[in-house]
């Protein structure tokens, strides 16, 4: 289904504009004329696959703002179809606006709040939907709401954390990598005519400098193309079930403990606020299966959720998966025992997000002198091997 715009007037005259959810144009006629409105005009969507994606993702990001005032408003007393109109009206961005407008249209229409943000998997996770559903279901909609809010605040910052550490290394790869390119291809090349000149035998290394220089030079849109299909294949094979499990392997492998903390940090919040959002165990697991990034630990889950459902709870089978660390099965069980999952997931988080952020930052200061020094030794080769050149040039009897 797509979301339309509409003209219509009421019955006493006044006009009302809004979007609303139909598989084509005749559905959204029928619609408002079973909601008492005589439509005007129906404006199909306009969107084409490339800007569909950038309107999504740009949702992500007003998703925190939406549900913190949405929260704000309930727990001042105002109707949840009252907040969602007082927020269509502020909203700050169109899309965002078609978005509530459509749940607003859909609550309307008799179906409940989780209901509509399930209209809305791209924007809304499964994990926001049967956190509402349960805020319903126990009529603490608003108590939710704030736990949506602090969850949401909480993952946005642990992700911001982990893509700033990340900005100056990926910087200083590409500088160094481009001014690399640019000694190869265009300051070695100038030498490399020089020493043709002379007619001179030159060392070892100045012929591996300029056997290279001249493959970049002369078969660049070879190198160009490997690369582009070295990515292409790459995106491709990580599409695949079997693919996405061994890249997630091999990064498991590389940075075993950035990612395992990471995921814990994410599997033990989004588990502790299921549970205390009232979730059971067992959906609580399955929804916790689609945050976890990691395949080869998304899959570990299976078998926790099994145990679970044969009474064995769940820190004797994630024991045995082997992923998480001994430390993680010791504070769930001791939950388990006390009847204070929840409580102890949500202590695990925090524990491994603030553990998380130190790893992070002892990677980063491990990668950037690791950087520096092997463009160092690239350059230095580069530049040590032209003087060496040189100065068997000037060594040549005249």
């Amino acid at each position: 289904m797509a979301l339309y715009s509409y003209k219509a007037t009421t019955t006493t005259g006044s006009i009302v504009e809004g979007v609303i959810e139909a598989v084509d144009e005749k559905s959204v006629i029928d619609k408002l004329r079973n909601s008492n409105l005589i439509p005007i005009k129906v404006i199909p969507p306009q969107v084409d696959s490339a800007r569909r994606k950038l309107f999504q993702k740009s949702l992500h990001g007003n998703v925190l703002t939406f549900t913190s005032e949405l929260a704000a408003l309930l727990n001042a007393g105002v109707t949840l179809e009252r907040g969602l109109k007082t927020l269509s009206d502020v909203s700050e961005t169109e899309a965002m606006k078609e978005i509530i407008l459509s749940m607003l249209n859909s609550i309307r229409e008799g179906s409940t709040f989780h209901e509509a943000l399930a209209k809305h998997p791209k924007v809304f996770s499964k994990v926001y939907v049967n956190m509402v559903r349960a805020g319903e279901s126990g009529g603490v909609l608003d108590v939710i709401m704030n736990e949506l809010a602090g969850f949401l605040e909480s993952s946005k910052e642990l992700q911001d954390h982990v893509v700033s550490a990340m900005i100056y290394p990926t910087i200083l790869i590409f500088t160094s990598g481009g001014s690399i390119v640019i000694l190869l291809t265009y300051v070695v090349p100038k030498f490399s005519q020089i020493f043709k000149d002379f007619g001179q035998s030159l060392p070892l290394p100045t012929k591996i400098l300029l056997a290279i220089s001249g493959a970049m030079t002369d078969y660049w849109w070879i190198i160009a193309l490997a690369i582009a299909a070295g990515i292409v294949f790459l995106r491709v094979s990580i599409r695949t079930k079997e693919g996405k499990y061994n890249w997630d392997a091999f990064k498991l492998k590389v940075m075993g403990d950035i990612i395992r903390k990471l995921e814990t940090a994410r599997f033990c919040r989004t588990l502790g606020i299921l549970l205390r959002s009232g979730v059971p165990i067992l959906p609580a697991l399955n929804n916790v299966k689609d945050i976890v990034g990691n395949q080869v630990i998304s899959n570990s889950i299976d078998d926790v959720s099994k145990g679970a459902k044969e009474g064995e709870g769940i820190a004797a089978p994630l024991a045995a998966t082997g992923v998480f660390s001994p430390l993680v099965v010791s504070m769930i069980m001791v939950g388990e025992e006390t009847g204070q999952l929840d409580k102890m997931l949500l202590k695990i988080a925090s524990i491994y997000e603030t553990s998380l952020k130190v790893s992070v930052k002892q990677f980063m200061n491990i990668l950037e002198p690791a950087i520096i020094l092997l463009m160092g030794i690239v350059v230095g080769f580069i530049v040590l091997s032209m003087l060496i050149a040189i100065f068997s040039v000037t060594d040549m009897p005249f």
